[in-house]
């Protein structure tokens, strides 16, 4: 049997070493400064060794407290996990988080057939580039770009990134671009982004001087520039499909620069199995699965 000390202490110590404040550990458990100082002082008792040290007017983890609070506090998120699982089988809506480059590209020119395939689900689709957090809910499944290790979390892989230049026709014909050195004397979006020094090197040519110039947050603010008539940028061919076989964008050179990380699809590992969520992976698997004879194999194969 295990053998815990009482769950009101967990919790007190997990909420009060969040927020190193106990004030502020009571007003979200509902009890008083004094009910949270007396768990956490029976906690300590209990285990044999200060969690806080006590200065004045304030408290902060002590060494053993902040070993301690990343186990406790994924403790309870696995708790929730469960719970949530088991509330959310059947829920009917999947909420996906993604990228401004991914989201609005590829998945938003894609999603209606997942819907079809499962009309008995809805899909909310979330983008931002910043990381998701999934202990604040909301959000059942997530693609990210990385090495495709999060602590918690499943991760399946979907395709290495990868990048190559990619501009209008007409930026195309007056600027005389012909072979990959010309790029060095044109307009480039995020000129100084890492993506043109590693793609200039898979080209053959040397590392191009520093310069001034525009940067923007997403591959799809960069599109809407050089619709404009502006600039050249590094982009994702399998994001930009359509619009290249449209020729309303062209990719002037083959050569494709991968800096070695991935996309994936991931979710808390506590929620494997999840039906929305499984849905979501074996479409996204057979999307990818069709597009296969669009690129190199390299990006199909998984870094790991």
């Amino acid at each position: 049997m295990l053998r815990l000390p009482p769950l009101t202490a967990i919790r007190a110590f997990e909420a009060a070493g969040r927020h190193e404040n106990f004030s502020r550990a009571a007003d979200e458990l509902g009890m008083t400064q004094a009910a949270i100082s007396y768990q956490i002082r029976q906690l300590e008792d209990r285990v044999g060794t200060p969690l806080f040290v006590r200065e004045k007017g304030r408290v902060r983890l002590s060494d053993s407290g902040r070993r301690l609070l990343p186990a406790v506090t994924g403790g309870f998120a696995s708790i929730a996990d469960a719970f949530d699982a088991l509330r959310e089988e059947d829920e009917d809506v999947l909420a996906i988080d993604t990228s401004v480059s991914f989201g609005a590209t590829w998945l938003s020119s894609r999603i209606g057939r997942f819907q079809v395939r499962h009309p008995d689900l809805a899909v909310k689709i979330s983008l931002a580039n910043e990381l998701v957090d999934f202990g604040l809910g909301g959000i059942d499944a997530a693609i990210r770009a990385g090495r495709g290790q999060w602590d918690g979390l499943r991760s399946d892989f979907l395709f290495c990134q990868h990048f190559t230049p990619i501009c209008s026709p007409a930026f195309l014909e007056a600027n005389a671009i012909e072979r990959p050195e010309d790029l060095l004397r044109v307009e480039r979006l995020a000129p100084n982004d890492s993506l043109w020094t590693g793609w200039f090197a898979a080209a053959g040519i040397g590392r191009p001087e520093p310069r001034r110039g525009i940067v923007l947050d997403s591959q799809l603010q960069e599109a809407n520039a050089m619709l404009g008539g502006f600039g050249i940028a590094m982009m994702t061919p399998l994001f930009w499909r359509a619009d290249l076989e449209s020729g309303r964008l062209v990719q002037p050179f083959e050569t494709l620069y991968l800096p070695g990380s991935a996309q994936w699809l991931v979710h808390p590992a506590s929620r494997v199995g999840i039906r929305k969520i499984e849905r979501l992976r074996e479409w996204l698997h057979a999307e990818f699965a069709a597009e296969r004879d669009l690129l190199p194999q390299e990006v199909w194969n998984s870094p790991q």
